[in-house]
């Protein structure tokens, strides 16, 4: 007689309640993530989830698979909102919408900072396509609003990521809250088609 296999084993769907842990461990670490000054504890996680740690290290055994699931599920998540945003909003508030989406994203990612580098370093960590995916979905929006007459046609798509990198970097310990937004305000802004006198 064969023992039973676990419910996270590849190529075998995962019991319905086990994903339901997974997805709340990993909505749990990404809140705690995002809002780190240091360390997150584990157990910290857990109980954000509402389950045990025994549940928490059965989904991810070590801090490094948790730190790179929320990463690749935050990922995930930023590069296929664009073709979502877009469906509902206009190309220019889709793609202002979308930055705010981006900015949570790098926010949670500061939490995870240390075990991600460390990780990457390692080799114990992928090393994911970050920037590319995301220069992707920008390449997305900005067809969009250039086909609409409501962003420019010219705008690289590389050029506004380094663009919205730097406003991530420079405001990365500022105090003022807002001075992101006021940024990403600019930055849309500054997209829009100029308009001849």
């Amino acid at each position: 007689m064969t023992a039973p296999t676990p419910p996270d084993t590849p190529g075998r769907p995962a019991r319905a309640d086990a994903r339901r842990n997974r997805d709340k461990l990993l909505a749990a670490a990404r809140d705690a993530f995002a809002a780190a000054e240091g360390p997150v504890p584990l157990e910290a996680v857990a109980r954000g989830a509402g389950v045990g740690i025994g549940t928490l290290y059965r989904h991810f055994p070590t801090r490094e698979a948790l730190v790179e699931a929320v990463y690749a599920a935050e990922l995930d998540e930023v590069t296929a909102s664009a073709p979502a945003l877009l469906e509902r909003l206009p190309p220019d508030a889709a793609l202002r919408a979308w930055t705010d989406r981006y900015a949570a994203f790098v926010a949670t990612k500061r939490g995870m900072a240390d075990a991600l580098r460390a990780g990457w370093a390692s080799g114990s960590i992928a090393t994911p396509a970050t920037r590319e995916r995301v220069t992707a979905a920008l390449a997305t929006l900005l067809a969009a609003g250039a086909e609409a007459g409501t962003l420019r046609a010219d705008a690289d798509p590389e050029d506004v990521t380094v663009l919205l990198l730097g406003i991530f970097l420079a405001t990365a310990a500022d105090a003022d809250r807002g001075r992101t937004a006021r940024l990403l305000d600019l930055l849309v802004d500054a997209l829009r088609p100029t308009v001849s006198p």
